[in-house]
């Protein structure tokens, strides 16, 4: 019986060792085998090719390896099983044996079945001890090759990224959204798809209207230049679809590509100098919605904001670890609201007839709060307007913005100004004056437009992925300028006495570059001759970023 037991020991031992052995040379054949940096070529093309070709070798190996892990657990426990059937027949021949030996022999057989058991058992415990250790090692190596795809994934990816052919040997980064809208309008408004203004319903009209559009999708060109005096270059190009329609059948649908934002910058550690066109710093934040991204969301109600060519100059001090300042101060066009006359020629305005910029400054605070920064910014802006014959409008602005977090999940944000002549910037309902007759006639009178607006938006965000906000906004220019002329001009509706804006709306991110979103809009516009209209806009969305 001793022999029994140490030829099956021997025999379940060279099995493991030998079993153990393939695992290991296998193990060792896979890390031998690792992705060499030095065979990356110069094209990106054949870098990507390459990669994929390792992580598809990598996913081989890992999946035979979990086949052979499985494998060798299967085996384990059949001979587990076989070893427990050994036990219970040695078991049972000892018991045998320890019976005749008692009656002829005594206690000299009682210490062989002894000694026959202990066999057994240590055998058991070793074989045991030494699965367990086989499983833990394999394990391990899975899950380091778990690691390495996973990293090789994120080279794959990075390559895929960030690899955009440019003519300059700088980086090129490609952006931006493809955006659907389903919209849904009850009452009459300025655009079904990107409303701003509620009006009276015409005669014979539905009272509402249904349609879809992309022309809010946008893409983008971020370019990293090299480094001059001590600063950092780069670029960024910003377009959308959303520059109006080609006189075609269903023209609707193929929107015009448009200029949004085009910026160079050089950054150094504490100042930047900018220049392009960009969002006017000295008003920069704007309510958060998908529904409103060819125009900024409550535009024309309370929310200033235009693109427009600047040279600004930023710098920032730093307060505490927690805290800075931003001063902010340039120069831009000065824009004054009013459509171009021609198609193709440009013609000066009545900002650019001035024969100087507009001036605009900012100075904001910053501190960490929850986690997320409280700002704090207060701004002014100034630019003349000539009307000709001697006809001048100063135009000015002083305004504040606010980011306030009040928890880790709910934020409050907004803006309030105060100015003249602001219809460049979407103030006094998109108008900068009005006139009491012909503005071409040397005898018309001109009154600058005095305004006041703002607007407030609480944000609940409960996880990353998902966010609630609600905003309310509104722009009231000042009856007594309306009143001043009884039959009073304007490049926009000059009977405009008041516009107000609110919104819902939910943002669900399941992944980082995909987005549904649905929002409810409602507007109310005042006239001085009827009173308020009201108009309700529903908006549905699916977006997907890159």
């Amino acid at each position: 019986m001793t022999r029994w037991f140490e030829f099956l020991r021997w025999a379940m031992l060279t099995a493991v060792m030998a079993w153990t052995a393939s695992g290991v040379a296998q193990d060792a054949q896979n890390r031998e085998e690792p992705p060499s940096s030095g065979s990356l070529s110069a094209s990106s093309s054949d870098s990507v090719r390459e990669l994929r070709e390792q992580v598809r070798e990598l996913q081989t190996a890992v999946a035979g390896m979990r086949s052979d892990w499985q494998r060798a657990r299967a085996e384990t426990e059949e001979l587990r099983r076989e070893l427990d059937e050994v036990r219970a027949g040695t078991g049972l021949r000892n018991a045998v044996v320890t019976d005749a030996v008692v009656k002829s022999e005594g206690t000299s057989a009682e210490a062989a079945v002894g000694s026959s058991q202990d066999s057994s058992q240590n055998l058991l415990q070793n074989t045991a001890q030494e699965d367990q250790e086989h499983d833990q090692k394999r394990g391990e190596h899975a899950a380091s090759l778990e690691e390495e795809y996973q990293l090789l994934s994120g080279k794959v990816d990075d390559q895929y990224q960030t690899k955009v052919e440019s003519a300059s040997k700088y980086r090129l980064r490609l952006s931006g959204i493809v955006l659907m809208n389903l919209v849904s309008n009850r009452g009459w408004v300025d655009n079904i798809d990107i409303p701003t203004l509620a009006g009276a319903k015409p005669p014979g009209d539905s009272g509402g209207s249904f349609g879809a559009t992309l022309r809010q999708s946008e893409i983008g060109f971020e370019a990293f230049g090299p480094s001059v005096a001590g600063a950092k270059t780069r670029a960024d190009l910003q377009l959308d679809l959303a520059g109006g329609f080609p006189s075609v059948p269903n023209g609707i649908n193929s929107g015009l590509l448009r200029l949004r934002t085009g910026t160079m910058r050089m950054d150094w550690t504490n100042t930047s100098v900018v220049v392009g066109q960009d969002g006017i710093f000295f008003s920069p934040n704007s309510p958060t919605s998908f529904a409103s991204l060819a125009v900024p969301a409550l535009s024309y109600a309370g929310n200033l904001w235009s693109w427009v060519p600047q040279i600004r100059v930023e710098h920032r001090v730093v307060l505490g670890e927690e805290s800075s300042l931003m001063f902010q101060g340039g120069i831009l066009d000065p824009i004054s609201g009013e459509a171009p006359l021609f198609g193709y020629y440009r013609q000066a305005g009545p900002g650019e007839l001035s024969r100087q910029p507009a001036y605009a400054a900012r100075i904001a605070w910053t501190h960490d709060v929850f986690g997320q920064p409280l700002r704090v910014g207060v701004g002014g802006f100034y630019s003349r307007q000539d009307y000709g014959f001697s006809r001048t409008v100063d135009g000015w602005a002083g305004m504040t913005d606010i980011e306030l977090p009040l928890s880790h999940q709910f934020s409050l944000s907004g803006k309030l100004y105060r100015g003249k002549g602001l219809g460049g910037l979407g103030g006094g309902i998109g108008r900068s004056a009005l006139f009491s007759g012909d503005p071409r006639l040397a005898s018309t009178q001109v009154q600058g437009l005095n305004s006041v607006g703002g607007w407030a938006q609480l944000k609940y965000r409960p996880s990353n992925k998902l966010e609630f906000n609600a905003a309310f906004g509104m722009d009231n220019p000042y009856a007594s300028d309306l009143k001043y002329f009884t039959y009073a001009q304007a490049y926009g509706d000059p009977t405009l006495a008041r516009n107000q804006g609110s919104f819902v709306n939910m943002i669900y991110r399941p992944r980082s570059d995909l987005l549904f979103s649905a929002e409810y809009r409602h507007l109310t516009t005042y006239t001085i001759t009827e009173g308020g209209n009201s108009a309700g806009h529903l908006n549905l969305m699916m977006g997907v970023l890159f």
